[in-house]
């Protein structure tokens, strides 16, 4: 597993609390534009700047704030 900055983890926490929220309660505007700051500010991180993320890094990002019993099971070729 990788070793992420502690701010970016943060942010992908932020993320999936806001997307669990909007979830609840689809519609709000001011989730909606709080997800889009959050992704903007995951995307664009320092941390990416000289790697670009790739599906496996983004997954073991988002999921960080998971335990492990919640995480499905991943075929590795």
């Amino acid at each position: 597993m990788r070793s992420f900055p502690a701010d970016l983890t943060r942010t992908q926490q932020e993320w999936n609390a806001t997307y669990r929220q909007l979830a609840e309660r689809p519609g709000r505007t001011e989730l909606r534009r709080r997800l889009y700051r959050l992704s903007s500010r995951l995307f664009f991180h320092p941390y990416w700047q000289h790697r670009r993320p790739n599906p496996a890094a983004w997954w073991e990002l988002r999921a960080l704030e998971r335990p492990a019993t919640d995480l499905p099971e991943r075929s590795h070729r």
